[in-house]
């Protein structure tokens, strides 16, 4: 069974994060740098959160707001639901799939170990049924 330590494994664990007194154009540069969706807020060495492109395109753009005068603390998410690099696959896009998100945070022994994405999920999966596949090709023609 396929686990977040595989995600892991497989996208390293370069954790991109910003503080919350960053201004959202500011976050939003890093994301597009950093070819990315989503960066975990952190301030003094604690997880508050994390600011993703949903939250900019809700809470900036539908209302308005600027994104130079606008805040990440403004904006980001909080109270996600967190996983462990021992959590399988499976229950991650439970997990996503009923809470209507895309991103998870990982943390092992309440130290940040990564964020996963719902693509990195879907990844995984697709991985994985290609071994399946390859092992069951290699049982049938043995």
């Amino acid at each position: 069974m396929r686990k977040v330590s595989h995600i892991l494994q497989r996208k390293g664990k370069n954790i991109v994060t910003v503080e919350p007194g960053l201004p959202v154009i500011n976050a939003l540069q890093i994301m597009a740098e950093k070819n990315i969706g989503s960066v975990m807020v952190i301030e003094n060495g604690e997880y508050l959160g994390v600011m993703t492109e949903r939250d900019y395109a809700r809470k900036i753009v539908l209302k308005g707001k600027s994104s130079t005068e606008t805040f990440v603390k403004d904006i980001m998410t909080t109270g996600l639901p967190r996983v462990t690099p021992e959590n399988s696959i499976e229950t991650c896009m439970h997990i996503m799939s009923e809470s209507n998100i895309r991103y998870l945070p990982v943390f092992d022994n309440d130290e940040i170990a990564g964020i996963i994405s719902i693509n990195d999920v879907v990844t995984e999966t697709i991985l994985s049924q290609k071994e399946t596949i390859e092992h069951l090709k290699s049982y049938i023609q043995s």
